[in-house]
């Protein structure tokens, strides 16, 4: 299995010793030992994911890389985080979804009116299975439990990826600027219920409801 490590805050270094890994088209900054590059299309492998892409319109660009040595990728300066999977499935809007181990499966879901948050469409990435990922940020993700007791709320805007159990409801005419009076617009909050980890960014895309 390719061994994930970061080189600093901002590269991510992967071991290869004849493993594949998929990384987001264009992300590989240097390597060095043998590799081989292969373009791919995200959305999910197979007929299913096929049919979804053309459903859905997703168009994750992702290349496969297979070798031996170590291969650098990064994306725009971006802060790089790093998810260890253990047979659970992880969610994450593809734009925040930097590289995968070869063993992961990617897909497509459907999460309700959350998904509509960069304006792509009803449907997030997924990535299932036992192995890592690494994911990107706009500053340093904060990873936040949610638990039945204490439920979370999270602008559109900073959300990055989740797992565990959680259900979530997209919640439209509030946001966290009309809390304090100075919201204009229609605007969004995604409320998540259950037991799981939240990841959010400090700093915010924009969305179709408007700066939230």
């Amino acid at each position: 299995m390719a061994h994930f490590r970061l080189h600093g805050s901002k590269v991510l270094a992967v071991d290869l010793t004849g493993d594949t890994v998929k990384a987001k088209k264009g992300s590989m900054v240097a390597y060095d030992g043998e590799m081989t590059f292969k373009k791919k299309t995200g959305g999910g492998e197979g007929l299913r994911g096929m049919v979804t892409r053309r459903l859905t319109g997703e168009q994750m660009e992702v290349m496969e890389v297979k070798g031996h040595g170590t291969c650098y990728f990064a994306d725009r300066a971006s802060e790089i985080n790093l998810v260890t999977l253990h047979g659970e499935k992880l969610y994450v809007e593809a734009s925040n979804l930097l590289c995968t181990d070869g063993a992961l499966r990617t897909g497509t879901t459907f999460t309700g009116l959350r998904g509509a948050s960069q304006g792509n469409g009803l449907f997030t990435t997924t990535v299932e299975g036992s192995g890592q990922a690494a994911l990107v940020s706009a500053g340093e993700a904060v990873v936040l439990r949610v638990t039945p007791e204490y439920p979370l709320r999270v602008d559109p805007g900073a959300y990055v990826a989740h797992t565990g159990r959680l259900q979530q409801h997209f919640q439209s005419g509030v946001n966290f600027r009309t809390l304090i009076g100075e919201g204009s617009g229609e605007a969004f909050q995604i409320r998540f219920e259950g037991e799981g980890l939240v990841y959010v960014q400090p700093s915010e895309r924009n969305t179709v409801g408007g700066e939230v």
